[in-house]
């Protein structure tokens, strides 16, 4: 029996050894040309009797050999629905995503997945250039694709349905799983040579939510609607015929939660944000390429408006300008804060552009947000609806508002006693919500929840007290400043009448 065995193997061995040299022989004897030739007919040969069809996705694609999005979307689609038929998977880490550690099938392995009742074959393959050059990067040489294998007769099918439910849930993953992000832009100084990003970025990961926020919760309801409108509105935009984008002014006192919104926002619409300074953009084309550079599904935010730039839209008069030019000669902080200024050539014009102008469509499901403390000093062509779509003021704590701060700082939905003295004062006084909330944070380990309503309450009518005072203070002066006019009017009529009688007793006028 082993010499049997032995002779199958004597002969296997002769048979590939006869294998090898006949290739060898093509390969030295054929020409090039005639080799081609004998492998196009021979696979056309093959295809009679194949009846799959194969689609090769690579990893790098254009002349640059970038990275391609499609591939990476692919990716992310077989290593969510499909890596449990494979036997082999390979582990990668990747920064910035909720699920950092992603498994995918490793090289020369092969899944099946289905679709509609079809079945298809996905594989990972590379390439490995035959360049006998010494590389310190072997790795650069090798080229990586993903293959799909179908049978012919689903070809409709599949380049349609199946390659596109596969790109829309490898995004849908993509979106769901990514980290939200917090960028802001360079100085232009640094665009060029090894740091060529016009953004830097950071973890977004304020915890700010609807349910906490601080809001009447109309007002809140509204604003959520708006939202989910916007979110949905890909084809009803394409309709009318305008950019996906929206545009929301955040306007109100110092401490009243504009920055919480956007948080907000972000987290709900799971959109990264792009805190855009524009002091640090030295002209209006900057700030486009600034524009072209943000992603889509992405919120655009310029943070007190009113104080980034002169953007007002008015003009000084001629006196004032001298006034100020005189006071910078003699103040040398003030000549300096000038010339800062002066760095920044970013007009009204190439803001409104930026906002609904030709280079806002350079991308799509964006939404670009103001925050100002005091609306009445913006020029009115910033605001108007079509570029600020939706104006929410965002005004001092009210009663809806204050029990949502209480359930997120002390757990209490109500109290008997307390919460109507709440209600009643902050009817009477204005208040912001920061200043309720730092009120309501317990300060020490001994301060319950009764405590904190109390500190709440007392600081409530020391500025109901701090309010009646100043209103009293403001009344006794317009009562003095009535007085003294009553005085002036007074002394008026005497000199008159004193003049009268003068002429009464001379006989003449003056």
């Amino acid at each position: 029996m082993a010499m049997g065995i032995g002779e199958i193997w004597s002969q296997v061995g002769s048979i590939m050894a006869s294998i090898m040299f006949v290739y060898a022989m093509y390969e030295q004897f054929f020409p090039q040309h005639l080799r081609r030739s004998f492998q196009k007919h021979t696979s056309k040969f093959t295809t009679l009797f194949y009846p799959y069809i194969q689609i090769k996705f690579h990893e790098l694609s254009g002349e640059k050999l970038k990275h391609s999005e499609t591939y990476k979307i692919i990716q992310t689609y077989l290593s969510s629905n499909s890596t449990k038929g494979a036997k082999k998977l390979k582990a990668e880490v990747i920064k910035d995503s909720q699920t950092p550690l992603v498994l995918s099938m490793d090289d020369n392995q092969e899944i099946v997945d289905e679709f509609n009742g079809i079945k298809v074959w996905w594989s990972a393959n590379h390439t490995t250039s035959k360049s006998q050059s010494f590389s310190f990067y072997p790795a650069s040489d090798e080229k990586r694709f993903l293959t799909l294998t179908f049978h012919k007769r689903n070809r409709d099918v599949i380049t349609t349905s199946y390659i596109q439910h596969v790109l829309e849930e490898g995004k849908a993953i993509t979106t769901k799983n990514r980290q939200l992000k917090l960028h802001t832009n360079n100085p232009s100084d640094d665009w060029w040579g090894s740091r060529i990003s016009k953004w830097s970025h950071t973890i977004f990961e304020h915890p700010a939510r609807f349910e906490t926020l601080a809001m009447e919760p109309e007002k809140k309801e509204e604003i959520i609607n708006d939202l989910v409108k916007f979110k949905r509105g890909k084809e009803y935009y394409a309709k009318i015929g305008k950019a996906w984008k929206r545009g929301y002014l955040l306007f109100g006192p110092p401490g009243t939660g504009k920055s919480t919104m956007i948080s907000a926002i972000a987290n709900f619409m799971n959109y990264d944000v792009y805190d855009l300074e524009l002091t640090t953009i030295k002209n209006n084309n900057e700030l486009k390429r600034l524009l072209i550079d943000t992603s889509s599904k992405s919120i655009i935010v310029i943070e007190d408006i009113d104080c980034s730039l002169d953007l007002t839209g008015q003009r000084k008069e001629k006196k004032e300008e001298d006034d100020d030019e005189n006071a910078e000669k003699m103040d040398p902080i003030k000549k300096a804060e000038k010339e800062e200024q002066k760095k920044s050539k970013v007009t009204l014009s190439g803001l409104l552009n930026f906002i609904d102008g030709i280079w806002s469509a350079c991308g799509s499901e964006r939404i670009i947000i103001f925050t100002t403390n005091f609306v009445d000093k913006l020029d009115p062509a910033l605001i108007r609806r079509g570029r600020m779509d939706k104006h929410i003021e965002m005004s001092y704590c009210g009663y809806e508002a204050f029990k949502v701060l209480a359930r997120n700082y002390l757990d209490v939905e109500s109290h008997d006693e307390l919460f109507p003295v709440i209600e009643k004062l902050l009817g009477e006084v204005n208040m912001t919500p920061a200043d309720v909330a730092e009120n309501l944070m317990p300060k020490s380990i001994t301060e319950d929840s009764e405590s904190c309503l109390k500190n709440l309450i007392q600081s409530l009518e020391n500025e109901k007290k701090k309010a009646e005072e100043a209103k009293k203070k403001v009344e006794d002066e317009a009562e003095k400043e009535k007085q003294e006019l009553n005085k002036e009017k007074e002394k008026v009529k005497a000199n008159e009448k004193s003049e009268e009688k003068e002429v009464k007793e001379n006989g003449f006028t003056h």
